[in-house]
């Protein structure tokens, strides 16, 4: 399983880290059904690793995937960015055929592609 964080991600993530003095804790990065495109990325915070979860060290951060999250995340990147609209995460899959202008949500490449909103 392959995911990895850019520096100015893996700078975000330590920061928050950091505000929640909690040294054991890891990111979990997981997808579930939702969104407008049927499956959306989440976050969080968690120091409980399951046995059948993968943990991966990116740039010094430890992530956490479930064994369900793990095909749909694989070979994916995670980067932050600020821009005038704001800042935000933001996940580069190789495994998506779409995502929604959100870009939270996203279409798996063998389920086909497009947003459900499209032509609105």
């Amino acid at each position: 399983m392959s995911l990895t964080l850019t520096e100015n991600a893996a700078k975000k993530i330590n920061s928050l880290l950091e505000q929640e003095e909690n040294s054991g804790l890891h990111l979990r990065v997981f997808v579930s059904g939702g969104g407008c495109s049927g499956f959306q990325y989440g976050f969080a915070f968690d120091d409980n690793q399951a046995d059948a979860d993968s943990l991966i060290k990116s740039q010094g951060v430890s992530l956490l995937v479930d064994a369900s999250s793990k095909d749909l995340l694989d070979g994916s990147e995670i980067d932050y960015q600020e821009s005038l609209q704001g800042a935000s995460f933001v996940i580069r899959n190789p495994n998506a055929s779409g995502t929604c202008g959100c870009g939270q949500s996203f279409t798996p490449a063998d389920a086909g592609a497009g947003c459900a909103h499209a032509g609105y």
